[in-house]
């Protein structure tokens, strides 16, 4: 039974593996393609050539022309070893996960602080004791006047934006 299973692990790869590693590489590429400049720059793409297909299917609008440039791109990414890319992409995935999570957390202490008014500030002010009360207390009345006047929540936004600063979220 050995001798078996030692011909086996010498087979090449099935066709089906084949198209699945290719697929997987050319989802990669579109990927790619869908970031950022500022995201794409901290890709650790060292082949130039793959890098610069990645820039010319940004410009592509014809969806037949796309495709057949993406499969290119899934071609040349047979060469590079994909693992640095991917783990750079879940890092990025995972920063705004994380980016998101904040972005909720000040938008309930918001929501809180609108709604319950001097028991949510002194509940935000033990959690952030470099708080301002005056100024959570003031931007909560303002609020209020705001929209019992029907205008615009100016002091919503100020007081989002002063939570951001409390927590460290600029």
């Amino acid at each position: 039974m050995d001798e078996h299973d030692d011909e086996f692990e010498q087979l090449p790869p099935s066709k089906s593996a084949l198209k699945r590693r290719m697929t997987a590489l050319q989802k990669l590429g579109e990927t790619l393609v869908a970031l950022s400049d500022k995201e794409l720059a901290q890709m650790p793409i060292e082949d130039e050539r793959v890098h610069e297909v990645i820039l010319e299917a940004r410009g592509i609008r014809s969806h037949s022309a796309r495709r057949r440039h993406l499969q290119y791109l899934g071609k040349l990414m047979r060469d590079i070893d994909p693992a640095p890319i991917e783990a750079a992409l879940d890092a990025l995935h995972q920063r705004r996960r994380g980016d998101a999570a904040a972005f909720h957390q000040l938008e309930h202490w918001r929501e809180r602080l609108l709604r319950e008014g001097d028991s949510a500030v002194q509940a935000l002010l033990e959690d952030f004791p470099a708080g301002d009360r005056q100024l959570l207390r003031q931007l909560v009345r303002q609020h209020r006047r705001e929209a019992e006047a029907g205008k615009p929540p100016a002091a919503s936004r100020k007081l989002f934006r002063y939570l951001r600063e409390l927590t460290g979220q600029e």
